[in-house]
C-alpha cells in the first residue's frame, strides 16, 4: 500500500512537470504567461493614455490672463499623467496624505489678538537663507490657508513652503482659530463664510512687511475663504495674486455629493468626527454658549453645521449660511488675478458645480480643470512622494506673479 506522504509527493512531482512542460506558467519564462502580462499591460496602457492622461482645460475670462498663463505657466498646457496605479478620484484623495512626503520645516510662531479677544496662530517661515531675495524687508511673501481642519503641518502646506523656500520666498501660514494647539480664548471658531479673521491677518502681515509683495494660496476650505474674501473686497485687495486649490464652489452641491452612500462612508463621517474632536477639545469655552452634547451627535457635516457653525455665526438658517459660504456668488467681483485648480472628478466639489460660466465673465479669474486628481490629490509619477501636479501649478504661478507680475496689470 502506498503511503499518503509518498502519494502526495508523486502527485506534486507530476503536477510540477505538467505545468512546466505543458502550460509553462513561469511568469516571464513562458509564452502563455508573458503573453497574458503583455496583453493586459498593453490594454491598460491604451486605456490610460486614451481615457486617463489628458491635458487640463484652461478657462479664463480674458485673453490677456489666458495668454499670461500659457506663457509663464507651461504646466497649464501639459498633459497631466496621474499616477497610473491610483488615478481614481477617491483613491487619490485617500492616499495623498499617506504617500506624499512631509518636508521638514521650522516655523516661527506668532499669536495675534483679534478684536473680540480671541487669538490667531500664524506660522512664519522667514527663509533668511534666501540668496535670490536676501533683503528680508522686500522678500516676496506667500500667505497660505490650509483646509477644513488643516494646519501648517499638512503635507500640501509643507510642500508649498518647500517650493517657496527654493524660489527664495517667505511664507506665513494662517491657522484657523483653535486648530493648531493654541488655546481658544473666546467661544468662536471659524467658517468659510466669515472672512474677518483673514482680513485682519492680511492687514497684520502687510503692516509687518509693508515693502514686501504679498500673494495668497488657499486649499479646499481655505481656498473658499480666500475666494470669498477677494470677491467681497473687490478693488480694495492689495494682494499681487491668488491661487485656489480644490475649492468647493457651491456648498449645497458639495454637501449633497458628500452625502452619497459611498462618499459619506469614506469622507463625510470622518470629517464630521474631526470637526467634533476640535469642538470637544475646547468644550470648556464653547459649552458656555452652545449645546456641545447635541453637536457631538451629528452624523454628517450638514448636521454639524446646522447644530454649530450656522448658529455660531448668527445665520437664520443653515441654508443662509451655505449660500453665504459659496464662493460662486463672489467670482464676478474679484479684482485680483486669481487662478483656480479643480479636478473634474472631485467628490468634494462636483464637476457640474464648478463655476465655468461665471469665470468666463471675469477677466481677472482663470480656471484650470484636470480630468482626474480627486480632492487635493493630483498625484503623478510612479511613486508620488514628492511633487504633485498641484505643487507644480503653485510653483509656476507664484513665480510668475512675483517675477513677471507686470504682465498681470490691467487685465480688462
Amino acid at each position: 500500500m502506498i503511503s499518503p506522504e509518498l502519494n502526495f509527493n508523486l502527485f506534486s512531482s507530476d503536477l510540477s512537470l505538467y505545468l512546466k512542460n505543458q502550460v509553462k506558467v513561469e511568469l516571464f519564462g513562458s509564452g502563455v504567461g508573458l503573453s497574458l502580462v503583455l496583453g493586459f499591460s498593453a490594454a491598460y496602457a491604451c486605456y490610460y493614455l486614451i481615457s486617463v492622461a489628458k491635458k487640463p482645460i484652461l478657462i479664463a475670462g480674458g485673453k490677456k490672463f489666458h495668454q499670461f498663463l500659457r506663457d509663464q505657466c507651461p504646466v497649464v498646457s501639459e498633459t497631466y499623467y496621474p499616477t497610473f496605479w491610483c488615478w481614481e478620484s477617491r483613491v487619490q484623495t485617500l492616499l495623498r496624505p499617506f504617500v506624499t512626503a512631509k518636508p521638514w520645516v521650522s516655523y516661527r510662531n506668532e499669536l495675534i489678538r483679534a478684536p473680540d479677544g480671541g487669538q490667531i496662530s500664524l506660522d512664519w517661515f522667514d527663509n533668511d537663507d534666501s540668496t535670490s531675495h536676501p533683503d528680508q524687508s522686500t522678500r516676496p511673501t506667500v500667505l497660505l490657508l490650509p483646509g477644513l481642519t488643516g494646519t501648517s503641518r499638512e503635507s500640501y502646506i509643507l510642500h508649498m513652503v518647500q517650493q517657496s523656500r527654493d524660489m527664495g520666498y517667505r511664507c506665513v501660514v494662517f491657522n484657523n482659530r483653535g486648530v493648531s494647539g493654541e488655546k481658544l480664548l473666546t467661544p468662536r471658531t471659524y467658517c468659510a463664510a466669515n472672512t474677518e479673521d483673514l482680513e485682519m491677518v492680511i492687514e497684520h502681515v502687510q503692516r509687518t512687511i509693508d515693502k514686501a509683495p504679498l500673494m495668497a494660496a488657499g486649499v479646499s476650505m481655505g481656498g473658499m475663504m480666500l475666494a470669498n474674501y477677494v470677491g467681497r473686497k473687490g478693488s480694495d485687495v492689495r494682494l499681487k495674486g491668488v491661487v485656489v486649490f480644490s475649492a468647493g464652489w457651491d456648498v449645497f452641491e458639495c454637501t449633497a455629493s458628500l452625502e452619497k452612500p459611498l462618499d459619506r462612508f469614506l469622507f463625510n463621517s470622518y470629517l464630521t468626527s474631526c470637526l467634533q474632536a476640535s469642538v470637544d477639545r475646547h468644550r470648556t469655552v464653547l459649552e458656555k454658549k452652545y449645546d456641545i452634547d447635541h453637536v457631538m451627535k451629528a452624523k454628517t457635516i450638514r448636521e454639524f453645521d446646522e447644530r454649530f457653525t450656522s448658529i455660531m455665526f448668527g445665520y437664520p438658517s443653515n441654508e443662509d449660511y451655505y449660500r453665504d459660504a459659496s464662493p460662486i456668488h463672489n467670482i464676478k467681483s474679484v479684482q485680483v488675478p486669481m487662478l483656480c485648480l479643480n479636478a473634474a472628478d472631485d467628490v468634494f466639489s462636483p464637476n457640474h458645480a464648478i463655476p465655468v460660466d461665471a469665470v468666463k465673465q471675469n477677466p481677472n479669474v482663470a480656471l484650470l480643470i484636470t480630468c482626474h486628481g480627486g480632492h487635493i490629490g493630483f498625484l503623478e509619477g510612479l511613486w508620488p512622494r514628492q511633487s504633485t501636479y498641484m505643487d507644480r501649478v503653485f510653483q509656476q504661478f507664484t513665480k510668475a506673479v512675483f517675477e513677471n507680475g507686470s504682465g498681470l496689470n490691467d487685465l480688462h
